[in-house]
């Protein structure tokens, strides 16, 4: 499943308060772990199991913004 979740996925959480926001991975952690950040979700670690891949991807860098995800993924 790691490699459905590479930088750049676009993702939707599946578990926490932010269940059914879209958010994009932007770095591999290790093989469980991503760093995940989104429009209505804030940068953060994230466990590979608690997310929903949605095969898209967008180009983005480590210093990207929740503003400019929100244009990426819309």
């Amino acid at each position: 499943m790691a490699g459905a979740l590479g930088i750049g996925s676009v993702c939707v959480k599946t578990t926490g308060r932010e269940a059914g926001k879209k958010a994009v991975v932007l770095e591999t952690v290790n093989a469980n772990t991503v760093v995940i950040a989104g429009p209505k979700v804030r940068k953060r670690k994230c466990n590979i199991a608690h997310l929903f891949p949605t095969g898209k991807a967008v180009p983005v860098t480590k210093g990207v913004t929740q503003k400019e995800l929100k244009g990426l993924i819309d």
